[in-house]
């Protein structure tokens, strides 16, 4: 398999409001920049999107190491709240609806193609291409 790895971030000028995504491809010596954003969302929604536009640019079956500064991603997939979610019909522990379900299964799909080691780090922090991934979502957040 590839060994690729994924820097991603999500940014929101209010939570919801404005916000854009963006992600960091390596591959070897290459490296591509995605980013994309939309008018009216949520930090959370933006930093699921970065993940998900990142692993469906995977053209094949990877090795994957995923950095991400969201708790609420990579605790998703350490801890594997998905299977629960899964099993209780998209309902979380309160029973209540799994917020942001369709992006979750979404991204489900593309975890499943790939070996996907999902790997915390600190945000704003001395993680230069983290601090990249930070720059390219601020910068795709909608003006006006």
């Amino acid at each position: 398999m590839k060994e690729v790895t994924i820097y991603t971030d999500g940014a929101c000028s209010g939570n919801p409001g404005p916000g854009g995504w963006g992600a960091l491809l390596i591959y070897g010596d290459r490296r591509k920049e995605l980013t994309g954003g939309e008018k009216k969302t949520t930090n959370n929604r933006m930093e699921l999107t970065a993940a998900l536009e990142a692993l469906r640019r995977l053209k094949q079956p990877c090795k994957v190491k995923l950095y991400t500064d969201s708790a609420y991603l990579a605790n998703c997939f350490k801890q594997k709240w998905y299977l629960n979610w899964e099993r209780r019909g998209w309902v979380n522990s309160r029973k209540e609806p799994v917020e942001n379900k369709d992006l979750w299964q979404e991204l489900l799909k593309e975890v499943r193609k790939h070996d996907v080691e999902f790997i915390k780090v600190k945000g704003h922090s001395d993680v230069e291409l983290n601090n990249r991934c930070d720059e390219l979502a601020r910068g795709a957040i909608p003006k006006g």
